[in-house]
């Protein structure tokens, strides 16, 4: 039997708060950086699709109702790391962007994720490495499309 689907969840389980709190910790930030980290992102995410980014896009992304991210939209802000305009489309709608500081988080999430990833499979073959990774990332590309 095919046991992928339990132990993806598993990961998905273990890492799924740890790594936004693992970048918090290596930027000797305060305590609200996961949920900026979860935030940035998340716009990150949807900018790569095209278009501006929507807080209502934001809240699917996070699988969240639309206030709650609008809350974590607004704290975000306020630390620099998003802004938010009116939408060049529609000026009734608010859409979210990437400031250089958000761009700065992401870049170290990103280190640090990359840095996990190297430590967790030291043990591993360069190309079982590579596999895995490129196993990863078709993985990822399929569940954004």
């Amino acid at each position: 039997m095919d046991d992928g689907g339990p132990a993806l969840f598993r990961l998905v389980r273990y890492w799924s708060r740890r790594w936004a709190r693992g970048v918090a910790l290596e930027t000797g930030d305060d305590a609200s950086v996961p949920q900026h980290v979860l935030v940035v992102d998340a716009v990150d995410a949807l900018r790569r699709t095209g278009g501006e980014v929507t807080i209502g896009q934001v809240a699917r992304q996070l699988g969240l109702d639309r206030s709650g991210a609008s809350r974590m939209v607004a704290a975000a802000a306020e630390k620099g790391y998003l802004e938010q305009r009116r939408a060049h489309s529609d000026a009734r709608r608010s859409v979210v962007a990437l400031t250089a500081a958000g761009q700065d988080l992401l870049d170290q999430s990103h280190q640090w994720q990359r840095a996990k990833f190297v430590e967790l499979t030291a043990g591993w073959s360069s190309s079982d490495r590579a596999t895995f990774a490129r196993y990863l990332e078709r993985l990822a590309r399929d569940v954004e499309a």
